[in-house]
């Protein structure tokens, strides 16, 4: 069975940086695509960033461009999200998520994923 284990987030001042980590396991091969959602308290969970491997391809919510980058190492078969400049509407819960097979694309769209991690909390105050 598919696993994702997000790690790497806390409280930060604006200005900070976090870089957010997620573990694959229980297939032998990386997922296709992969992506970073977040929900804060009394909102939709939204997409962030998304990567696939095979393509090299990125993409970005506009909110985050040029502020966050979304990278993978395919051999410790782990995602990364690099956060910049972070403001106080970053805070969040932060999901990985990932699929396999298919068409390689990247999607900022919860329902084009069909394995989703836990969450790690980020917090940023002004």
């Amino acid at each position: 069975q598919v696993q994702l284990v997000e790690s790497g987030g806390g409280s930060v001042q604006a200005g900070d940086s976090l870089r957010l980590s997620c573990a694959a396991s229980g297939y032998p091969y990386m997922p296709s695509c992969l992506g970073w959602f977040r929900q804060a308290p009394g909102k939709e969970r939204e997409g962030v960033a998304s990567i696939c491997g095979g393509t090299g391809a990125t993409s970005y919510t506009d909110s985050v461009k040029g502020r966050f980058t979304i990278s993978q190492d395919n051999a410790k078969k782990m995602l990364f999200l690099q956060m910049n400049s972070l403001k106080p509407d970053d805070s969040a819960m932060y999901y990985c998520a990932a699929r396999y097979g298919g068409v390689q694309y990247t999607s900022l769209h919860r329902g084009t994923y069909s394995y989703w991690g836990q969450g790690t909390q980020v917090t940023v105050s002004s």
